[in-house]
């Protein structure tokens, strides 16, 4: 997975863990796409040091990923219903279109909660 997108499910998914100075940091270098440098002129610190907090949140994030696999879990779901809604746009002639149709409802529905 590409680390930007790795980085970015991995704070969405326990970004509440971690501080509000952590938050804050790690949330402009991955969300808002901040330098280092632009955030440690913001923050009044060194770009050293929002480098290591980075670094080190990166390592907390991924700590909980390897205990809890929610990221994991969450794209095998979604992986799973795509997969689904493919087989059933191959399934258009099916006999029972109102079935057909209320599976893509549903997997439409799963994949807008996800």
């Amino acid at each position: 997975m590409e680390k930007f997108l790795e980085q970015a499910y991995l704070y969405d998914f326990y970004g509440e863990l971690l501080t509000e100075h952590q938050k804050q940091i790690y949330g402009d270098f991955v969300l808002n796409d901040l330098s280092l440098s632009e955030i440690a002129e913001e923050q009044g610190i060194s770009r050293q040091g929002v480098h290591d907090l980075v670094r080190r949140c990166d390592k907390i994030l991924k700590d909980y990923e390897d205990k809890l696999h929610l990221v994991e879990k969450f794209l095998f779901i979604k992986k799973q219903i795509q997969e689904m809604q493919h087989i059933m746009e191959s399934m258009e002639a099916c006999e029972e279109p109102e079935k057909l149709g209320r599976l893509r409802q549903i997997s439409g529905e799963i994949l807008e909660e996800l």
